[in-house]
């Protein structure tokens, strides 16, 4: 009991720091995306270095590190992961310094729907009627966007598709996810680094040259990114799946909350419907979970 209520604190927690971290960028929000990215991924990568240092799992990193570099499948793997993790990050980071955190929110919210429509399609699972039901509810929402704006929500469903592939990959890797941290960062880091020396070159690199208190931000993203995912691998582990399907609607919600109330973006009679249409699907989808969870609890009982 005592073990499954650290697990839900941990994994709310995790889910609320993702769902503040707007601040962070829009604290940031003199500094074009591109270059948040790239400090990003540079100092996430010596944060998670120190951590496993400092819980002394590097050893653990350099032998998977070993091991995974003579497998096709785990570099690709690892390669693809790290890629779309990168343009996720973009997105979001784009999204929030341009005033557009309630669609940033809206993809958070249809992602667990995506990753379901990926698993159908990549991974031949089948759709019960509840899932079913949940996307035609949440094609309803994004039609109504769609429809009344001209414009088809692509923030919403880049965040929402490159997270679920990214999901995808990461089976693959099949990694503990502070070593997975440090693999993708790792990969990913040579570009940036490569692109904060262009902008170094170019006299317009921000880090270093702006103020004190914009050095330490950009320094600072990479425990912003790194400690919210160890809270969450702490958490997530000690509480059933579905538990962590209901918490993970935690940080969406922040968001929106935060551009709408904080930020003063526009939230219309328009937006509404369409997010209600959307939350409808999601509390179909999270019913028939729970459902599902009682039903195996049961079961298991039953067979003890």
């Amino acid at each position: 009991m005592k073990s499954s209520q650290t697990g839900i604190a941990y994994t709310a927690l995790s889910y609320l720091l993702w769902g503040i971290l707007p601040i962070y960028w829009k604290w940031l929000g003199d500094v074009p995306a591109d270059e948040i990215l790239a400090n990003r991924i540079f100092w996430a990568f010596w944060f998670m270095l120190l951590f496993l240092l400092v819980t002394r799992r590097f050893k653990g990193f350099t032998a998977y590190l070993k091991t995974s570099l003579t497998k096709k499948k785990q570099v690709l793997a690892l390669l693809v992961a790290s890629l779309l993790i990168s343009v996720n990050w973009f997105i979001y980071i784009w999204a929030v310094n341009t005033d557009q955190m309630v669609e940033a929110s809206l993809g958070y919210y249809i992602n667990p729907l995506v990753s379901i429509l990926l698993g159908v399609f990549i991974l031949k699972e089948k759709l019960s009627k509840a899932q079913v039901l949940s996307f035609g509810l949440a094609a309803a929402g994004v039609l109504v966007l769609t429809l009344s704006y001209g414009d088809f929500p692509w923030i919403a469903f880049g965040l929402a598709f490159s997270f679920g592939l990214y999901g995808l990959a990461k089976k693959l890797i099949q990694v503990e996810s502070s070593i997975g941290l440090t693999l993708e960062t790792m990969t990913i880091a040579p570009i940036s680094i490569i692109y904060l020396l262009f902008l170094y070159q170019d006299g317009s690199l921000a880090l270093f040259h702006t103020g004190t208190g914009t050095d330490l931000l950009l320094i600072g993203a990479g425990a912003a990114t790194a400690i919210p995912l160890l809270f969450f691998s702490r958490g997530a582990q000690q509480i059933p799946l579905y538990m962590v399907g209901f918490l993970q609607y935690i940080a969406p919600t922040i968001t929106l909350i935060l551009g709408v109330w904080m930020y003063h973006e526009p939230f219309s009679t328009v937006h509404a419907i369409a997010f209600c249409f959307i939350w409808l699907a999601l509390a179909v989808l999270t019913a028939s979970r729970l459902q599902l969870a009682r039903k195996r609890r049961k079961d298991a009982r039953l067979s003890a």
